[in-house]
């Protein structure tokens, strides 16, 4: 059974289309027009071995937020949908990335039930290009709300904003690879006492 999402979403501000296939090999073809967002999502698609398409087209002439905020729900979205029925995977995943001076652990529950604890350290730059600092707990928000997934990411230390934000996205990208994959001992079990994710 392929485990692919297909969203697409466009309103007066965007039109997004993302596409994630969970188990690829890390292609990815991203296109925002916010240079390191679409350095962060490269990180997930490869560090996550998805295969990932993401065409956003925004008003950047006013910033950046609705062209982030928008591609992080549909990406979201994609996620869910392809992550199907659950049944048989692992369902939690955890990684921990160093990334030179910065820390990032990350830790998920595809639980269906949206939920984010985000801690980073706090006085950070605020831009990396074009790229606000303060968007990177939203874009959890935003994927977590669309995605309904359990998210933890703690970053204990790092000095260097682009240090900070690269080694969450690679530890994200790490969790969700290892929750979303199959359990080869859980074949047709959905990982749930409740029965239902």
């Amino acid at each position: 059974m392929n485990r692919v999402g297909r969203v697409e979403r466009t309103t007066k501000e965007t039109s997004v289309v993302v596409e994630i296939d969970l188990d690829g090999s890390g292609k990815v073809d991203v296109s925002t027009g916010v240079g390191f967002y679409d350095h962060m999502l490269d990180q997930l698609g490869r560090h996550g071995l998805f295969n990932l398409t993401v065409k956003t087209e925004g008003d950047l002439h006013i910033d950046s937020h609705h062209t982030i905020e928008d591609t992080a729900l549909a990406l979201g979205a994609a996620f869910k949908q392809a992550l199907g029925d659950k049944v048989g995977i692992y369902r939690f995943g955890n990684c921990t990335v160093p990334l030179d001076e910065s820390l990032a652990q990350v830790t998920v529950d595809l639980s269906g039930r949206p939920y984010l604890v985000h801690t980073e350290p706090e006085n950070m730059a605020p831009m990396i290009g074009s790229y606000d600092t303060t968007m990177t707990r939203h874009i959890l928000e935003s994927f977590v709300a669309q995605a309904q997934i359990a998210l933890h990411v703690h970053v204990p230390y790092g000095r260097n904003a682009h240090h900070i934000v690269e080694c969450q996205f690679k530890a994200l990208a790490r969790a969700l690879r290892y929750a979303a994959e199959r359990d080869p001992r859980a074949a047709g079990i959905l990982p749930s006492t409740k029965g239902a994710l």
